[in-house]
């Protein structure tokens, strides 16, 4: 378990760098730049702005800056991530810090969420397989999968904000922080999750209730209740577990969507406004938080899935 884990780490830096480098240059192609603003800067100003930031080099030795930085400090290697171009006096990691929770708590909520009520459903249609709840889990499953987050969050918005005033519609105010504001977003981004879920969770369920292994545990006489969630779920689970780490990270690239249309101020958000600002730093910094987080999630769903399966161990 030890090596595993220092074998994906240390392959891990050179695929952040080579995250870091394909989205540095894509981003240079992309038109227009930090300073191109409606109203004109004089050329002197927009030449000072762009020599501060280092904008005026060969684009290799603007990523050779950013690397590793200049005779005045900084660069990514020693973690300094660099001050935002648009926002005034702050620097990136300041502007991730005010976010990152917001985006945590919508992101690790939902998958929760959804494998609490996914696997619960998916339960549910694998002992009733072929019967009516299964059908009713399925036809949930599709329609969750086909409606996407953009067209169900402003539906909930009108319903449940607007036309009955059940729970608030958008905003989260920072001086009374309240889980309250994040109820709608949370099952917005989750039920996609939920219907993915349900269906893994069915399939799983059916192959193990049909393995030897759960043949022998009945044959034994143990109750049923106690050879489906000792001797089956453990077995059911290891598909959801691999699934899971790759989700998650998905689920917190997603919430850039839900963020936008419920107005929180979360990294998603933050991330949306700086890429069409062309804020550079900005859009680099959480480019590379969320390459991190899909590495650790992935690493992090291989340990658990050989946790639960000992035949893994030795693979």
């Amino acid at each position: 378990m030890l090596a595993l884990t220092v074998r994906r780490l240390l392959v891990a830096i050179p695929t952040l760098i080579a995250i870091v480098a394909a989205a540095f240059l894509l981003m240079k192609a992309a038109p227009g730049g930090p300073f191109t603003t409606e109203r004109q800067l004089q050329p002197e100003i927009e030449q000072r702005l762009k020599a501060k930031f280092g904008l005026d080099l060969p684009i290799e030795q603007q990523l050779a800056r950013y690397l590793f930085g200049s005779e005045e400090g900084g660069g990514l290697v020693r973690g300094d991530f660099g001050p935002s171009m648009t926002y005034k006096d702050k620097t990136v990691i300041d502007i991730i810090a005010e976010g990152a929770p917001t985006s945590a708590i919508l992101g690790f909520g939902a998958m929760l969420f959804a494998l609490l009520v996914g696997g619960g459903l998916g339960i549910i249609a694998a002992l009733r397989q072929n019967k009516i709840q299964d059908y009713a889990v399925m036809a949930l499953a599709i329609a969750g999968v086909c409606l996407p987050p953009l067209v169900v969050g402003p539906v909930f918005q009108l319903l449940f904000g607007v036309q009955w005033g059940i729970l608030p519609s958008q905003g989260l105010h920072r001086d009374e922080f309240g889980l309250i504001y994040l109820i709608l977003p949370i099952i917005t981004l989750a039920l996609p999750l939920i219907a993915i879920v349900s269906r893994l969770m069915r399939a799983s369920m059916i192959e193990a209730l049909r393995s030897n292994a759960i043949r022998t545990a009945r044959a034994k006489g143990l109750p049923e209740t106690q050879v489906i969630l000792r001797h089956a779920l453990p077995i059911a689970l290891l598909p959801i577990v691999s699934y899971v780490g790759p989700a998650l990270a998905g689920v917190m690239a997603g919430s850039f969507v839900i963020e936008t249309v419920y107005q929180l101020p979360g990294i998603g958000k933050q991330f949306v406004y700086a890429a069409g600002q062309r804020d550079y730093t900005l859009v680099m910094g959480v480019v590379l938080i969320y390459s991190f987080l899909i590495i650790s999630l992935n690493l992090a769903a291989d340990i658990m899935y050989r946790v639960l399966d000992p035949r893994a161990r030795t693979a």
